[in-house]
């Protein structure tokens, strides 16, 4: 932290029409990018060096000690490296304490990631605790940015064969998670026989922290199960993808419930589609089908809440559009099952190597209606079949 002298005018005392005013010099805190460029390099080297010691060193007074003294165990437990940091910017003004933050941008590599991934992720400083310089006293704030789950402090980590699971919570949950991705993986690839891309699942303490993992505004995911996103901000050809769960939703959903999700995001995953441009109703329709195939469960149940709505609003007119998938819209689950119920008819009328076929072409950029008429079944037609179904489903 540097302290600048600054004159102000101070008024003292009015006599007539004349104002005596006295110049006093007032410290007043500044950001100093040098000391936060300095505790970043120190950030890097401690990381690199599993140095628990070291890296609470870095902390602020009173602050980021414990979570710094974690991130060194997560280096073992989940592979970490090519990991640096490189101040860009502050962001608003020193508070009277002397805090302020700042922009630095991450960079980072987990086991089963081929390549880093990189964010802007705002850190926290304040004065350090031996008053000497600057300190960390925390990752995060104001919405801002990203805050990569291996800064949170020391995690939960679960492996199996090509899998890597990490929780802001207790082992067991670890251990669970990884054992359904593990039965997910084998879902995925009674479809998808020829996948055998790694797995990164991360699980943030509450759905706030999974915005602030995945740099969203607030309250975005609270209502997502999971979501499969790259793990920076990167949308690049070779980014990290990860899957992303939100526990608070997950903890009160059945064992078979919570599969399926993980199915689900597993299926994004074998398909590369958080960086695809295919149709939202194909995308998450095609998930569905997958993790659902064979389970056996009830129209009733695997279509609720679309019919449901279709007995409150009426049998929509189309398939479903990309707003109508929007994370805060209260009837997005019934969107995913109306996007289901389409792809599951284009099974029974094209077969299941059919329903693939269309879902690779529609991926690599060929439109919806022109894949489908091509396939033997135009778009009008489906949209007949499917409202059919739905009106039968609901009466």
């Amino acid at each position: 932290m540097s302290l600048a002298l600054v004159v102000a005018v101070v008024l003292v005392v009015q006599r007539g029409d004349r104002h005596e005013v006295d110049p006093r010099p007032v410290e007043v805190a500044r950001a100093s990018p040098a000391d936060a460029a300095a505790v970043l390099a120190a950030l890097v080297s401690g990381v690199e060096s599993a140095d628990a010691a070291a890296l609470s060193d870095l902390a602020a007074a009173g602050a980021g000690e414990e979570a710094l003294a974690g991130v060194a165990a997560n280096v073992e437990s989940l592979g970490l490296t090519d990991v640096s940091a490189r101040y860009v910017d502050q962001v608003g003004a020193v508070a009277t304490d002397g805090s302020w933050s700042a922009v630095a941008q991450l960079g980072w590599r987990v086991a089963g990631d081929a390549v880093p991934s990189r964010a802007d992720v705002v850190v926290r400083f304040a004065p350090a605790a031996d008053d000497d310089g600057v300190g960390i006293a925390g990752f995060g704030g104001d919405g801002a940015g990203r805050v990569p789950l291996w800064l949170r402090g020391e995690l939960s980590v679960a492996r199996a064969p090509g899998v890597l699971v990490m929780v802001d919570g207790p082992q067991d949950e670890a251990d669970a998670v990884a054992d359904r991705v593990t039965r997910g993986v084998g879902v995925v690839r009674r479809v998808l026989p020829d996948w055998r891309e790694p797995v990164v699942v991360e699980v943030p303490a509450s759905a706030a922290e999974l915005d602030e993992t995945l740099g969203a505004t607030p309250g975005t995911y609270a209502a997502i199960a999971a979501v499969t996103a790259t793990a920076g901000s990167s949308s690049s050809a070779d980014a990290p993808v990860h899957v992303f769960v939100n526990p608070d939703i997950t903890a009160g959903l059945r064992r078979a419930a919570a599969q399926v999700v993980m199915s689900h995001e597993l299926v994004h995953v074998a398909t590369d589609a958080a960086r695809g441009v295919g149709e939202p109703w194909l995308v998450e329709g095609f998930a569905d089908y997958v993790a659902l195939r064979g389970t056996g469960l009830p129209d009733r149940t695997t279509l609720g809440r679309a019919i449901a709505a279709a007995r409150r609003d009426g049998v929509p007119e189309d398939l479903p559009g990309a707003t109508d998938f929007d994370t805060r819209d209260s009837s997005l689950q019934a969107r995913y099952e109306e996007a289901w119920l389409a792809c599951r008819i284009i099974a029974e009328r094209l077969g299941e190597r059919g329903l693939l076929s269309v879902y690779d072409e529609v991926a690599a950029g060929t439109p919806v209606p022109t894949t489908l008429r091509d396939a033997g079944l135009p778009t009008r037609e489906l949209v007949r079949s499917w409202r059919a179904r739905l009106e039968r489903l609901a009466s």
